[in-house]
This record gives structure tokens, C-alpha cells and sequence, in this order.
């Protein structure tokens, strides 16, 4: 099943492992589904003598495989072959079963981990296509390697049709705690243990008291800008901290990237994975899975609170982004993951076959819709402004296709559906005032993004819409505290622009520390 090559490698990567690690497969019956899961585990396991596969029958959904470590089962399976971009997720839980892996999480993260209160078990349904799937996947794997009560399930929902019908699963990733719905869409560690901590509770230990850090630069969010403005800080010679929810941020729900001087072309989930290599070219010192619960600025030091953490120093620069916008319609949140998406590489597929709605008509938008043209029999495109906002090329290629109909200063009113399914949606013609409904089975949410400025709300300066107001050289209105990217006012929502304001925001502090012109 796995050609020569792959082999390979799987030497290559499973030649540091050192403990005794077992995939016990349970079939039920000889299907061709079991010979092939077989296949592809004894091929893995032929690359390692640290390496054993056994089987067992038994009554599951479909073949399903579970790691054990010396013979002890670490709460780790998968219900279906990790193909695809779930590939990278098997080899991860092998490396963290042994201990390795860059992905484990830091000591603070780690004991909010093993102070969860179980039994918890959980199922995370993912498609071998989703690029936001893996995140989740392989965060939720590490949580049940550390606590022993957790166990997770990685479930390709191809392979369990009747069960993802039965759920009402219309997107991915589709995290269950039980039988409850936990989780729908990209989300990050810090955020998962947030959410199992307000279902389940948290032992309290004496480990999680309070930490405070300090630093001459603290840099809030790990995105273009963000990595830029550390890169930069740490090259000045100043002693950096990063604290963020995750590296690449939003960027890495982009697929198709061809705009970045000199980087012809590459993918948003690379590019991320480029700018990890590249902070660790340097001594940086990077918090991720954070949430920020609190800003103070006091006595010209500025603080970040996350928990029981505190990040401290003279200077700070925000770059924590920006979220996609919502609809904020009757309808839409009662229906999210349940017929209203935000990503069609991940949630597409469930639609092939079926009519669907895109709201927006800027490039984001114009491109979903492209991309689903390509397995719905219709799309519906609507946007609110007389015209669309996309860039030419991507305009004309969409009216060239038949299935795409366009409808300009079109409102869209509600979201109709029940049962766990979006039927409709209304839409109002702001130019005669006549309400439409369009039947449709989803509807893919493009309008735009939302800076993620809520923390800074009342001490910085900002736009109606919540951009932090930065002057040329990436000012905000408090001494010592800059921001970049999308977050602020700057025009332009590009990562090469983000960059560069991260870089300026950077330097600016730096002149500013010379000057004694923090506080």
C-alpha cells in the first residue's frame, strides 16, 4: 500500500524510537476495508522493530486501530486509514507515544492537560482533504497521551457514513465529548482545554499557581506580523516572547498563496510551517495556545494575562489578527457546522451534489465559489454592495461558468432551516426591497474579517469596526505599545503588507527603547 519512498522515510523518522509501541487493530469480519488497514499497519510496522501490529475481532463501525506503549493503551486510535493530510497526524502520535515531538506541549499547558477531571471520551470526524483538521486532531491526541482518563478517536467520516448522518455532521472538524457536540472548525489547543474544562472541571493543584514572566519585548500573536516582529526584536538583540493561540493564525486557513515576492507559489499550511522553522532560527521564546483574559499597563510596564501566566515588558506589540466576520442574522449560529461553513477545502464535499450559497463577493468569497462550482449544481454568490469586490480574473472566470449565479446589493435576512439542516436562505434586494427565499442546503459565510482586538478594547485607540488606530510607524496611542497587520487600520489586508508592518513595528520599538521613549 505504501510505496517505496514512504518506506523510506518511515525508517528515517521511526529510527529514534525507543519504546515498544503496538497497534491493536479491531475487524469485524473479512471485509476488504480490514485487508486494507491491515495492509497499510503492517507496511508501517515493516519499517521499525520497535514496531508490532496484532488483530482482533470484534463489533466496530469499521476497522479501527488503537497505539499502545508497552503494552498499555495511551487513549490514541483511528477509525479508518490515516491517509491523506491525517498522515502527518498517525506519524505525530507515534513520535509523541515515544516521548518526541515538537508539537508536545510546554509544563503550563501540560498540567492544565492532566488536571482535567474524567472519564472523557472523545471523536473527532475529519476528511482526509481537510487542511483545519489535523490542528485538532493532533491536539486532542496529546491530550489523551497525558491524561489518562481522556481517550480520543481520530474517525475519516467516509468510512462511517451512517454515523455521520445519524449526527448531523455537515462540517469538519466535529469534535464529540459523549454524546455532545464540543467542537465544529479550526480551533487550537488552549481553546479545546478551555472548552473540556467548562464541561468536565479541573482538579486544582498546587503546580498551576501563578507565573510571571518577564521580558524586554512581548509580542501577541504569531502570524505574518507577529513572527516578523519578533524576528526582528530578537535580531535587536532584545530578549522576545511570543504569546499566541497558534503560529501562522488565519493565514493558515489561506490554500493557494502567489502574491509573496519571490515565493511564487505555496500554501497557507506551509507558510505556516515555514515561519515556526524560521522563529526557531532564533532566541525566541514562543507561548503557544494562549488566550489573552487580561491587558494591564502600569508604571510604563505593560502585561499580558492568560490564565496564570503574566508576560511583562516595557514594550509590546499586537498582532493578533483578525477572525472571520459573521453574518449575525436569525439562524446563522443555530445552524453553524449544520449547514453554515466558513471553509470550503474542509466542508465542500459534504455539498457535491447539492445547491449552495456564497455571501461575498470579494476574492475569498469568488474563489469559494469557484471551488464549489466545481461538485455543486448550483451556487448562489450575494453581495451586499452594487458591485463585487473581486479582483478581475477571479470575476470572469466565475461568470464563465454556468452553475454560479450572481445577485449584487443582495441582504441576506435569515438563515432558514431545522432539524440540524439549513433548508433556505432570505435574501433582500436593497435596490427594490423585495424579500427571495433560495432553497439551498449550505451556505459558505466569505464577508470578510473581524480584527481581534477585544482585549485592547478601552485602552487603545480604535476604528468603529475595532482596528487599533497605529500611526506610520505602527504606533498606538499608548506609549510602548504598538501594533501590525490586520489588527490595525492599516488598508490592505495582505501578508506581505503584514510583514512589513511587523518588521516596522519592530524597529519602531526598538528607536523608541534608545530613545528611553517607552513609558
Amino acid at each position: 500500500m505504501l510505496d517505496k519512498d514512504i518506506l523510506t522515510q518511515l525508517q528515517g523518522i521511526f529510527a529514534t524510537l525507543k519504546s515498544s509501541i503496538s497497534f491493536r487493530l479491531s475487524v469485524k469480519g473479512e471485509t476488504e476495508a480490514a485487508k486494507e488497514m491491515r495492509e497499510f499497519l503492517d507496511d508501517v510496522v515493516s519499517t521499525s522493530d520497535n514496531l508490532s501490529v496484532s488483530t482482533v475481532e470484534t463489533d466496530v463501525a469499521a476497522p479501527t486501530f488503537e497505539i499502545l506503549r508497552d503494552g498499555v493503551a495511551t487513549g490514541i486510535s483511528f477509525c479508518g486509514i490515516p491517509n491523506g493530510h491525517e498522515f502527518t497526524t498517525f506519524l505525530l502520535a507515534v513520535l509523541n507515544t515515544d516521548g518526541q515531538g515538537k508539537n508536545l506541549p510546554d509544563e503550563t499547558l501540560r498540567q492544565r492537560i492532566t488536571s482535567l477531571k474524567g472519564p472523557i471520551k472523545l471523536r473527532t470526524f475529519v476528511s482526509l482533504t481537510c487542511t483545519n483538521c489535523p490542528d485538532v486532531a493532533q491536539a486532542l491526541n496529546v491530550v489523551a497521551l497525558l491524561n489518562h482518563d481522556i481517550t480520543n478517536e481520530v474517525i475519516d467520516g467516509a468510512v462511517v457514513p451512517d454515523i455521520v448522518e445519524s449526527l448531523g455532521i455537515k462540517s469538519v472538524p466535529t469534535v464529540y465529548a459523549g454524546d455532545e457536540m464540543l467542537s465544529v472548525g479550526r480551533t487550537t489547543l488552549g481553546e479545546l482545554i478551555d472548552k473540556l474544562q467548562q464541561k468536565y472541571g479541573s482538579e486544582d493543584t498546587q503546580e498551576s499557581a501563578p507565573v510571571s514572566r518577564e521580558y524586554d519585548v512581548v509580542v501577541i500573536g504569531a502570524g505574518p506580523a507577529g513572527a516578523t516582529a519578533a524576528i526582528y526584536s530578537a535580531r535587536k538583540g532584545f530578549r522576545t516572547a511570543v504569546v499566541a493561540k497558534s503560529i501562522g493564525g488565519q493565514v493558515k486557513e489561506t490554500m493557494g498563496i502567489e502574491n509573496i515576492t519571490s515565493v511564487p507559489e505555496t500554501t497557507g499550511p506551509q507558510l505556516a510551517g515555514d515561519i515556526a522553522r524560521h522563529l526557531a532560527n532564533y532566541p525566541i521564546e514562543i507561548f503557544e495556545n494562549r488566550n489573552v483574559d487580561e491587558v494591564k499597563i502600569e508604571n510604563g510596564q505593560k502585561s499580558v494575562v492568560c490564565g496564570k501566566e503574566t508576560f511583562t515588558a516595557p514594550a509590546m506589540i499586537v498582532a493578533m489578527g483578525a477572525g472571520w466576520r459573521r453574518l449575525s442574522v436569525p439562524g446563522e449560529a443555530d445552524h453553524i457546522g449544520k449547514g453554515v461553513a466558513f471553509c470550503t477545502h474542509c466542508d465542500g464535499p459534504f455539498y457535491a451534489g447539492k445547491p449552495v450559497a456564497v455571501i461575498g463577493g470579494g476574492n475569498s468569497g469568488i474563489e469559494a465559489a469557484i471551488d464549489l462550482a466545481g461538485i455543486c449544481p448550483s451556487v448562489e454568490v450575494f453581495e451586499f454592495l452594487d458591485n463585487l469586490k473581486a479582483d478581475g480574473v477571479l470575476q470572469e472566470k466565475a461568470r464563465s461558468m454556468n452553475n454560479i449565479h450572481i445577485h449584487t446589493s443582495a441582504q441576506v435576512v435569515e438563515v432558514i432551516g431545522g432539524a440540524g439542516n439549513v433548508t433556505a436562505i432570505e435574501v433582500k434586494d436593497r435596490e427594490t426591497g423585495e424579500d427571495k427565499i433560495y432553497p439551498v442546503d449550505g451556505v459558505f459565510v466569505q464577508i470578510g474579517l473581524t480584527p481581534n482586538s477585544a482585549p485592547f478594547r478601552g485602552i487603545l485607540d480604535m476604528t468603529k469596526s475595532g482596528e487599533i488606530i497605529i500611526d506610520e510607524r505602527c504606533r498606538t496611542n499608548v506609549k510602548g505599545v504598538y501594533a501590525a497587520g490586520d489588527v490595525t487600520n492599516v488598508p490592505y489586508k495582505q501578508i506581505v503588507i503584514a510583514m512589513g508592518e511587523g518588521a516596522k513595528a519592530a524597529l519602531t520599538a526598538f528607536d523608541d527603547s534608545m530613545r528611553g521613549e517607552l513609558s
